[in-house]
């Protein structure tokens, strides 16, 4: 996979080049290159940013240098792809956004600064992506935590391809508990059923802690979630227990 950053500040970039990302780059699964747009304004002072028409407050990024900054990764790459505007209006980005992106073979990001846009920027876009309800400063932190979700999606960058796979939010649920060496720590003992060595109890029991943690913690995932008789009957014991503990 090919990503474009286009940004005022290509320094922030600089965590994309550890771990797991830093592999994938090593191994050239991976390939991102970070263009600072300042660099294509035709403006001597080497502005990007000018005053909205009609006034108000703050300063929007012009259209001519990302146009021109665009238009020049795109020949490199010989490629237009997915280019993507990080934009508090935008697509909420969640795991379903990654995976669809994970399938690209290129990817743009354009990464805002200041009050906002120039409107015809949109016209370049071929999706607006925003992290949540909130603004950030830029659009750098939001493109970087876009491009660690759906670069571990690609084949081979994860040591364990069944790592994703099992992700919270990838089957629906939220992750089951894991354990690790000592078997009792402090007291605290692994569930028996994972030093059993029966790999179908220990399925049925991650299933079933999943579903528990999404029930107590994320129950609006449950409601597009195709439930089971089985997983019913779990709820139902779920909410049984939820009732004893607020009796006591």
């Amino acid at each position: 996979m090919r990503i474009d950053i286009l940004s005022l500040f290509p320094n922030m970039f600089q965590p994309l080049k550890e771990s797991i990302l830093g592999k994938a780059l090593e191994k050239e699964l991976l390939e991102i290159e970070i263009t600072d747009f300042r660099d294509y304004t035709t403006q001597k002072q080497r502005h990007v940013d000018d005053t909205p028409y009609g006034g108000g407050a703050g300063m929007l990024l012009q259209a001519q240098p990302i146009f021109d900054a665009l238009a020049a990764t795109q020949a490199k790459a010989k490629s237009k792809g997915r280019v993507i505007l990080l934009d508090p209006a935008g697509r909420k980005f969640d795991q379903k956004v990654a995976e669809e992106l994970a399938k690209e073979d290129h990817l743009t990001f354009i990464c805002g600064h200041y009050e906002g846009y120039d409107e015809r920027i949109r016209t370049l876009v071929t999706d607006e992506l925003s992290l949540g309800d909130y603004v950030l400063t830029g659009g750098e932190l939001g493109a970087m935590v876009m491009i660690d979700a759906t670069v571990r999606l690609l084949p081979e960058v994860l040591g364990n391809s069944e790592s994703a796979q099992t992700d919270s939010f990838s089957t629906g649920l939220l992750e089951y508990p894991q354990y690790t060496r000592p078997a009792d720590f402090r007291g605290m003992k692994v569930p028996e059923v994972l030093t059993s060595g029966n790999h179908q109890k220990i399925a049925e029991w991650r299933h079933k802690e999943a579903l528990r943690r999404t029930y107590e913690r994320r129950p609006d995932l449950l409601e597009d979630y195709p439930l089971t008789d089985q997983d019913r009957k779990w709820l139902a014991e779920f909410a049984a227990e939820k009732t004893d503990l607020a009796e006591k």
